[in-house]
Order: structure tokens, then sequence, then C-alpha cells
């Protein structure tokens, strides 16, 4: 059988719109954020420790991005209803939005077979894009740690902001 190629966004590039469902209920499309600068970041799972860390971490820094006029998305295959509880039990700032069929997970290329004690599945791979006020895609983390990235990614952010001056 033959390997489906994988696909994957080119910095560089427009970054691939979407409309998906808001943790309020509400579409959202990443189109309608031209203008700013967006925080799009995949995690396979609200509750779960490293997502909720992560989540949290992108929580903290809410105020100092959207100072420089930059929004965070969270995208995972949870609906909305699960969305609502994960934002209210932590105070998530930003919208989390619902891909439950993968398919914006597919056209990031985060949609991917994972490992895990010897087992192998599909699941989305931890992963976040940074794209710029014209909707380019302009930097990429994949398969990332949680510790310390969204230093790494606010860092990011503000060099290419020194570099703009």
């Amino acid at each position: 059988m033959a390997k489906k190629k994988q696909i994957t966004p080119t910095i560089g590039q427009p970054a691939p719109d979407f409309t998906l469902e808001g943790s309020g209920g509400k579409q959202v499309s990443l189109s309608s954020y031209i203008g700013q600068k967006v925080i799009l970041f995949f995690y396979p799972k609200d509750m779960t420790t490293a997502c909720t860390q992560e989540a949290c971490d992108f929580r903290d820094a809410h105020v100092a991005l959207k100072e420089q006029n930059t929004v965070i998305l969270g995208i995972s295959m949870d609906n909305a209803a699960r969305h609502g509880k994960f934002i209210a039990k932590y105070e998530l700032p930003y919208e989390l939005l619902t891909d439950a069929e993968h398919a914006v997970c597919e056209l990031y290329g985060v949609w991917q077979l994972k490992k895990l004690y010897g087992r192998e599945y599909m699941g989305i791979v931890r992963s976040t894009f940074l794209i710029d006020e014209q909707g380019v895609l302009v930097q990429e983390w994949r398969n990332l740690k949680v510790k310390g990235h969204v230093d790494n990614v606010v860092a990011a952010i503000a060099a290419a902001e020194s570099a703009t001056v």
C-alpha cells in the first residue's frame, strides 16, 4: 500500500486558512485575524499534564503577546464543551478550536503516526506555528517539548519585532 504523502505548510507562504468551531460554539476563521500575528498551537488533549502546562504557559504570556498584536489559538480534537471546561478551569484567555475530523491537523502536517509503549496510533503531534499580520507562516516548532517552549515563541516574536524597527 502506498504511503500517503505528508502535507506541510511552507515557511514564507500564506498559512492554510480554515474555519473551525470555537469554544463558545461560534465559527472561527484564521483569515479573520489578518492584521494581527497568530500563534497557532496544536496539542493532543485537554486536561492532560503536558497539554495543561502548555496551555497555562500561553495563558501566562497572553498579556505580553497581546501588547505585541499577537493572538493565540489552540487546536485539538476535543469538543467545544470540553474546551469550555478546560478554559474555565485554567482561566485561559484565548480561543480553543475543535478539529474533530483532524482536517486542519492534516492541513498543517501534525496528524501523524505516534508510538507509545509499543502501541502505534494516529494522533496530534504537539506543534506551534507563528503567522504574521499578512497571514504568512514565518516560523514553526514541531514535535516540541513543553518546558521552555512558550518562552521560545515569545522570544521569536520579540526578535522579529526588533528586526522590523
